[in-house]
């Protein structure tokens, strides 16, 4: 299955520039003779046209926001960042198609032959496992005519594009053109999938969509937890963020308000949850959660009430709230863990997609399994009508900022401090 459906885009400042690549010379590098670069540009039908963003009102925007004003005393960032459409394209821009981003997990692609497909931005991709089980990534565009080769997931010995029948290994080499007979100057090494950077850590596949690296495959996995997860990485493994547990079920909910509400929501310490989740709060002892902050990665921790206080024990004795820069969250609580991956549709509109594993001691128990995602679901909804009701207020002229509760929204606050130094060399 696809890791989401189709973003809303917007267009970015970046055109397609020829790059000029080296042949390759071994499996986990740029299929031999690929020589041009995609350009990650939005389309210009959903956005403002290429080159008429307003560079000094996207500044005041962003300077709006100072993230050296201590906690206690800052103001949240404006009603603008999330109702303005020049300031979506600038995020998508400098937040989404720079640096890695998590797109699924490993049971996905666990065999050789192993695929799935997905969406980000304007940006349709491939991942699969070739025939030695080398981890692989590309653009799903066939080289012809832009055909998509693949949808869903599932095992493919190659990809056969479904328009005129190009075929290509799971190494992204074109292994065959049809009907070209009189074509000339077509040197058909040069015409194979254009690769993406991929790698995995734990339970998760990461992208990395940045126009200004060469593309590795099968990424050397000691380089991206340093870069995705930072000082964090041994932190969240302790936390029980592991490969362990067996994939149940994924829930995707399209929800009207902009990504960084949903983010800000879960970011808020669990200030929000003894007002709208009574269900989820009579799990946890609220007055112990803490916050600890990292590069890139905040963890919330809260210690679970007993099973005889609830008389259902769904969260165990403690949960644990990761959401990892800028749109991936990782909860772990009990014999669970869910992750929440939040997908931009448009500047008022998301996706958030759910992943759900469980340990493999409680596979057959049907009804533990159906009491907890029924919970979750509870939650979810809850959650759903908030943020809604947030992006309403976000859009009406009596709002322009907030303040942060200190004791509790730090982690909301270093989520914004990373989007201002994301978006803060205009």
């Amino acid at each position: 299955m696809a890791i989401g459906e189709t973003l809303a885009a917007l267009c970015s400042s970046k055109t397609l520039i020829p790059r000029s690549v080296p042949s390759s010379s071994s499996a986990s590098a740029r299929p031999r003779g690929v020589r041009l670069a995609c350009s990650l540009r939005f389309p210009s039908s959903l956005a403002p046209e290429i080159g008429i963003f307003d560079t000094q009102a996207l500044r005041r925007m962003v300077e709006a926001f100072d993230s050296k004003i201590p906690l206690a005393e800052a103001l949240t960032p404006p009603s603008s960042w999330y109702t303005d459409p020049s300031f979506f394209a600038l995020e998508f821009e400098r937040v989404f198609l720079r640096g890695w981003q998590a797109v699924g997990y490993t049971e996905q692609i666990k065999n050789p032959r192993d695929f799935f497909t997905g969406r980000l931005g304007n940006v349709e991709f491939v991942i699969c496992r070739d025939a030695n089980g080398g981890l692989r990534a590309f653009h799903n565009v066939c080289r012809h005519h832009a055909s998509l080769l693949a949808s869903g997931s599932g095992q493919k010995s190659c990809f056969v594009c479904p328009y005129h029948g190009w075929t290509y290994g799971l190494d992204g080499v074109l292994l065959k053109a049809t009907r070209i007979t009189g074509i000339k100057n077509f040197n058909k090494d040069e015409f194979g999938l254009i690769p993406l950077s991929v790698a995995t850590w734990g339970p998760f596949v990461l992208l990395n969509l940045d126009t200004d690296i060469v593309p590795q495959q099968n990424f050397a996995n000691d380089l991206v937890p340093n870069e995705w997860l930072g000082s964090a990485s041994d932190t969240l493994s302790n936390d029980g963020i592991d490969s362990s547990l067996k994939h149940i079920c994924r829930r995707e909910y399209t929800i009207r308000c902009n990504w960084k509400v949903f983010c800000d929501n879960y970011l808020d310490g669990g200030y929000h949850v003894p007002y709208a989740h009574g269900g989820l709060a009579s799990g946890l002892k609220l007055d112990s959660y803490s916050t600890l902050i990292f590069e890139k990665v905040s963890i919330q921790r809260c210690e679970g009430a007993s099973v005889d206080e609830v008389g259902f024990d769904r969260l165990g004795s403690k949960a644990v709230y990761a959401f990892i820069y800028p749109n991936f969250m990782v909860n772990r609580y009990g014999p669970w863990m869910d992750t929440n991956l939040v997908v931009p549709l448009g500047l008022t509109k998301c996706q958030v997609i759910f992943d759900y594993f469980l340990d493999y001691s409680l596979l057959d128990d049907k009804v533990f399994i159906e009491r907890s995602l029924k919970e979750s679901e509870r939650v979810q909804m809850e959650d759903i009508a908030l943020c809604e009701g947030v992006q309403r207020g976000l859009e009406s002229p009596a709002y322009c900022s907030g303040r942060y509760a200190p004791s509790v929204e730090m982690a909301m606050h270093h989520f914004h401090c990373l989007l201002h130094a994301c978006l803060n060399d205009l």
